[in-house]
């Protein structure tokens, strides 16, 4: 029996669209080696200054999460690129809401797995020390989901324009600039790099994946409509 509750169409999104990026491959095989392309590349250029470059850590680390995830949302949308394929997901009777939820929960969980990939990175290029564990996994889960979420968004927004490639990552970084911010500082308190509340910025991501994740199963179906 088909679950029809919102739960069970956003689990099957989420599915559809993880099963279609494992069997291509297309998506990680390039984001993977972009991300630590990224570390290895300000791994190199600040070797002179190991110190200089521990500082960095958090916020190279989280630099090389969110141009990832450009990646990730354009690559989420490109496979429904085809007006009749969006068609097609407007008529299929899935709610808005839960292709929303499914697909922003198909990207964050790959955010997590890149997260995991780059930490080790940042641990073997810049010779980090992790920790402070209970914030980093925190910081680490909850900002995905905003990263997501907004992504989505702004995803199926550009979905049906011809410069969805360059306009996408005009409107979403600025947008999550936010979520650079806070990550960035809730990891250096973890790390010890720097000496703030590390739980307060976690908050603050926490609120701005809920105002994201509220947002996009408003207005997710209208955007979609006109995309």
């Amino acid at each position: 029996m088909v679950d029809t509750s919102l739960f069970g169409q956003a689990r099957l999104v989420a599915g559809k669209d993880l099963r279609v990026e494992w069997r291509s491959r297309v998506g990680m095989a390039q984001v993977v080696p972009f991300a630590v392309l990224v570390l290895v590349i300000f791994a190199f250029a600040l070797d002179g200054n190991r110190q200089t470059l521990q500082q960095l850590t958090a916020g190279l680390y989280w630099i090389a999460v969110l141009f990832s995830a450009v990646m990730l949302v354009q690559r989420a949308f490109a496979v429904e690129a085809d007006p009749g394929v969006r068609e097609a997901l407007r008529l299929s009777g899935l709610q808005p809401a839960a292709v929303f939820a499914g697909k922003a929960t198909a990207i964050a969980l790959q955010l997590v797995v890149l997260e995991v990939l780059l930490a080790i990175g940042v641990v073997v290029f810049f010779t980090a020390e992790l920790d402070g564990w209970g914030l980093l996994a925190a910081t680490g889960l909850v900002a995905p989901v905003g990263i997501a979420s907004a992504g989505t968004l702004y995803g199926v927004l550009t979905a049906g324009l011809r410069v969805k490639e360059t306009l996408l990552p005009l409107l979403l970084l600025p947008v999550l600039a936010p979520v650079l911010i806070g990550a960035t500082r809730a990891m250096g308190a973890a790390l010890g790099d720097v000496a703030v509340d590390g739980w307060s910025w976690f908050n603050f991501l926490a609120i701005f994946a809920l105002v994201y994740v509220a947002l996009g199963l408003v207005a997710f179906g209208p955007l979609m409509e006109e995309s």
